[in-house]
């Protein structure tokens, strides 16, 4: 079993809390206790129900995004990633994100349709499109006004200048899940070979246009790949789950989709040097098939190579009728073993010795006793010299 240092079981305790999926991202509501705001920056406190509290952790880096300012007492949404403090053996969450406990309704219709889409295979890896490694032309659908727009261009333009072709589209407020689905839908009849949607970040109220069934379903029914780049890291949509792949934000939408012109150069050079190479090499292999070839057609190679098959055929002609003569001789004796065993039984040499065979005439049986015939039967006799035809006048 082994003996282990408290380091170890606190170590091995973390390896297995930080790898378990369903752990790594969790939203969990309760009530802030304890809050503690350090120097650093960082916040610690806990969150609490009726019956159990949890331990959780927020840096500086996370607060500083934070759109309100925690309070002891203040019910809260908190999203994190289990994580255990080991030099304490604390296990504890560490926060992404927290936000007020205000729109519990929403969240709730967001949980109901994310877990209907889900049973009905809207998530599925197997509905997954990949995205093409080298597109031509870029669809977008966002609002050609907002910030996420110019940043999917920065980043185009200093990669690599594509084809890009904007759907407008409302991204907050009423019809405006209709507006997005309706430009999926455009850009379906087009030739793009690539969809981003999104737009930057906000309130969950902010960001539920694509939490609609409408906007899931025409993500669903796309032939052609999406890239869902919506809001910050932290907001995860429904439309992240449907695309086929999510990226955190629009600029990284950008970075996924339109490649590298650095990339791109070294990839010709490597098809490049790898086409040289094959070329070289086939026509070396040509070559030494062709020099092959030439030698197998000169006509001193070939002469010298008929002589050979022909002293071969001479030498197999020779052992094949040293064979059959051995495989005869062995035979003949066989027979004559044979022969001579059947002419010592032979019923002729008894009959040479004065017996004779007697065989009724109608059915040729040999009569062996008396009950075998009867008066007037006919019967002929074989002696060593012929047969004696006759006819049963009495038995005794």
């Amino acid at each position: 079993m082994g003996i282990y240092t408290v380091s170890e079981v606190n170590n091995r305790i973390k390896h297995i809390l930080t790898n378990d999926p369903k752990m790594s991202e969790v939203w969990v509501r309760g009530e802030i206790s304890n809050l503690t705001k350090h120097s650093s920056g960082h916040y610690y406190f806990t969150i609490k129900d009726r019956n159990s509290q949890l331990n959780c952790v927020s840096f500086r880096s996370t607060n500083r995004i934070l759109k309100f300012e925690p309070e002891t007492s203040m019910k809260v949404l908190v999203f994190g990633s289990i994580d255990v403090y080991t030099v304490r053996g604390l296990y504890q969450l560490r926060v992404f994100d927290m936000r007020p406990d205000g729109i519990g309704e929403l969240y709730k219709a967001f949980e109901q349709l994310k877990k209907k889409l889900e049973e009905k295979g809207f998530f599925e890896g197997s509905h997954k499109k990949p995205i093409p490694r080298y597109p031509k032309k870029i669809g977008i659908v966002t609002s050609p006004t907002g910030a996420a727009i110019h940043d999917i261009l920065n980043v185009a333009k200093r990669r690599c200048p594509v084809d890009i072709l904007v759907a407008p589209a409302l991204v907050q407020g009423e019809r405006s899940a209709q507006d997005i689905a309706a430009s999926i839908e455009m850009l379906n009849q087009t030739d793009v070979d690539v969809i981003i949607i999104g737009r930057g970040g906000g309130s969950l109220e902010d960001l539920w246009s694509f939490n609609e069934e409408i906007v899931a379903r025409a993500i669903f029914n796309s032939n052609i790949p999406i890239v869902s780049a919506v809001g910050h890291e932290t907001d995860y949509t429904i439309a992240d789950f449907t695309a086929d792949i999510r990226a955190p934000t629009p600029s990284a939408a950008a970075e996924l989709v339109v490649p590298n012109r650095i990339e791109i150069r070294r990839h010709i050079e490597s098809l490049s040097t790898r086409m040289e190479q094959a070329a070289i090499y086939k026509i070396s292999g040509q070559a030494a098939h062709l020099d092959h070839l030439r030698g197998q057609i000169d006509p001193d190679r070939l002469n010298d190579l008929l002589r050979q098959n022909q002293q071969r055929v001479d030498e197999i002609t020779s052992r094949m009728e040293y064979s059959i003569k051995t495989i005869l001789n062995m035979k003949g004796s066989s027979l004559k073993i044979c022969a001579g065993r059947l002419d010592a039984i032979s019923p002729l040499k008894t009959i040479e010795r004065g017996y004779s065979i007697t065989i009724r005439a109608d059915d040729r049986k040999i009569v062996g006793n008396i009950s075998d015939v009867k008066k007037g039967d006919g019967l002929e006799i074989i002696v060593k010299d012929g047969a004696i035809e006759c006819s049963v006048d009495s038995t005794k």
